[in-house]
């Protein structure tokens, strides 16, 4: 098709404003799916998307549409994730449009990853056209609305769509916007390929399939490719789009979306926000904006029955075919025997792996408290990056400790603020900025410790502002923090699984918190257990669970008392000789614990 009578395109919105919904009217409205087809969150295939009504993969779908101008136009819409956690993956999918349809829910207003991804998808050049959706609601105020989308984000809201996606209204409408407000890719087909890798997954038949945007050129079946980050050469085997459904095509050409497959092994070798370009006559430069993605949060995953170590690791490797951002390498614990060291790119990312673990492989699964990468200077000049509290070198070889901030974005009424100062501060935040939306909604922006986000912030921060609030965060490199490491020691013995590392200051309270909670959830043994939290070699805190006692007494009926005496020391040495050979079980309340805590 011509590159005039093609449309690429993204919706970007918070989570629950409707996004999903507004595509499915948009698939059922141009006859993309037969009636018969459809389902609600059509994209979303996952069953932990639908559950939870977030989009974790971006998908992309080919819709026809017959405009009122008499013309047929190729829409390619690329339903990207919204949550911070995949900012990387949403920056690559607005890169392979031209336009965004911006959705904003009548009742609720512009929230904070709506401006995250508004601003990521004017910095990416896009045309945005605001949509104002779920104007059926009794609480919708789509004027007020209008009025929030210009002065928060700062484009023309006069023209924004009024929209019911859940009903249909309004959706005609939007799909006449795509034709007239967001323009056609430019027509570049005479030059070298060079097609952007926006999204990647693995297939057992076809090996690495890549969801490919081609901006120059074109890519043909048979053709010799290119992956521009390894040098790597391929032959294209199969091409296809989807609409919705997989259909196999010769060619995808300038300004169009596919999916190449080229017997590619491992899904390391197409990296998203790779260029592919033709190995016989390839361009110059790649596209931009390509980088590794790195893990910034690191959890221990271990089977709750070690004889599941075997098949944890398979489900791993199963789960990484399909997510080259998941990283993992094999751990063993003192207290938890052998598991897998893995790196997520968030706290959501991480929640997700887990679960899918569980679901899809059937299996039990402890997950140690989840750290961030510190950087550690030692006294003899070197500088190491320390993802585990057990790696950390000893007190006295430790110089300084740098541990990773973010700047962090908090939407809220201003009959809040007072809670979220007193949070943010406890959390170690230092204000940045104070700007009123309106007369009621508040953007603040706080610099805080990544570690102290990861330890339900979230959660208090939707308590405090009794669900009102919303928050995204950036990466704003590293500062130096006076940080200790925290032991928990129980009789005597370190449980590395439970170390955590903390500020000098709350080390205290957080080490006498931690103990108090792990006194509940330890089971009582047939002699007293003592919990300790520890900094080096000082202890800070104890609590000790109480033997359970049982009456050895209770067959004296009389006589002399020495013979009971006789009974109580006998009970007591057995006591002495148990404590030194039993074992503790630990149970998983007890690591949860530490995540709430």
């Amino acid at each position: 098709m011509e590159p005039k009578y093609i449309r690429n395109f993204s919706i970007i919105a918070h989570v629950n404003h409707g996004k999903s919904t507004l595509a499915d009217r948009m698939l059922e409205l141009t006859g993309t799916v037969p009636e018969r087809e459809m389902k609600e969150q059509f994209l979303d295939k996952m069953e932990l998307e639908r559950e939870r009504g977030i989009t974790i993969k971006a998908q992309a779908v080919r819709i026809n549409y017959r405009a009122q101008d008499g013309h047929t136009y190729q829409f390619n819409l690329i339903d990207t994730p919204g949550h911070v956690d995949f900012s990387y993956e949403v920056s690559r999918s607005l890169m392979a449009c031209e336009g965004a349809l911006l959705v904003v829910d009548a009742s609720q207003g512009v929230e904070a990853q709506t401006v995250a991804n508004a601003y990521m998808a004017v910095d990416s050049g896009l045309e945005l056209v605001p949509v104002v959706n779920k104007i059926d609601l009794q609480a919708a105020e789509p004027e007020r609305i209008k009025q929030e989308i210009e002065e928060v984000i700062g484009i023309d809201s006069q023209e924004a769509i009024l929209t019911s996606a859940k009903i249909g209204t309004g959706t005609a409408e939007v799909l006449e916007a795509i034709v007239h407000r967001i323009p056609p890719p430019p027509d570049n087909s005479a030059k070298p390929t060079k097609a952007l890798i926006f999204d990647s997954w693995f297939d057992f038949y076809q090996g690495v399939v890549m969801l490919v945007r081609v901006f120059e050129g074109r890519i043909k079946m048979g053709m010799g490719i290119k992956l521009m980050s390894t040098g790597r050469e391929f032959e294209v085997k199969k091409l296809a789009i989807f609409s919705p459904g997989a259909v196999e095509v010769d060619e995808i050409s300038t300004g169009e979306v596919g999916f190449v497959a080229a017997s590619i092994k491992e899904i390391s070798e197409a990296k998203v926000g790779d260029t592919i370009t033709e190995a016989a006559n390839p361009a110059k430069e790649p596209l931009k904006g390509f980088r590794e993605m790195k893990p910034m949060v690191f959890s221990g995953i271990y089977p709750i029955d070690p004889g599941d170590y075997d098949k944890l690791r398979d489900a791993l490797e199963k789960l990484r075919l399909n997510d080259s951002s998941l990283f993992y390498e094999p751990e063993s614990s003192v207290a938890l025997g052998f598991g897998f060291r893995c790196g997520f790119l968030g706290l959501l990312h991480m929640d997700i792996v887990r679960e899918r673990l569980e679901r899809e492989s059937a299996l039990e699964l402890i997950s140690t408290a989840p750290t961030v990468i510190y950087r550690v200077s030692t006294t003899d000049g070197k500088v190491k990056e320390v993802d585990n509290p057990s790696k950390l070198p000893p007190i006295g070889q430790i110089a300084s400790i740098e541990e990773p901030v973010m700047l962090v974005s908090i939407h809220t009424p201003a009959s809040y603020l007072g809670s979220i100062f007193e949070l943010c501060r406890t959390r170690r935040g230092k204000q940045e900025n104070l700007q009123y939306l309106t007369k009621d909604r508040v953007i603040v922006e706080y610099e805080l410790p990544l570690s102290e986000i990861m330890f339900d912030f979230f959660d208090r921060l939707k308590s405090v502002s009794r669900g009102y609030a919303s928050m995204d965060y950036d990466p704003r490199g590293y500062k130096t923090s006076d940080l200790v490491k925290l032991d928990v020691l129980i009789n005597g013995e370190p449980v590395d699984a439970l170390s955590i590392i903390v500020h000098k200051e709350k080390s205290y309270q957080r080490g006498k918190d931690l103990i108090e909670k792990l006194r509940k959830l330890i089971p009582r043994q047939l002699y007293e257990v003592a919990i300790q939290a520890a900094i080096g070699s000082k202890i800070i805190a104890r609590e000790t669970v109480k033997a359970v006692r049982k009456d050895v007494t209770a067959k004296c009926y009389g006589g002399d008392v020495t013979r009971k005496r006789k009974l109580l020391e006998k009970q007591k040495k057995g006591k002495k000789r148990l404590k030194q050979v039993g074992k503790i079980e630990i149970p998983q309340e007890a690591f949860r614990a530490v995540l709430k805590n």
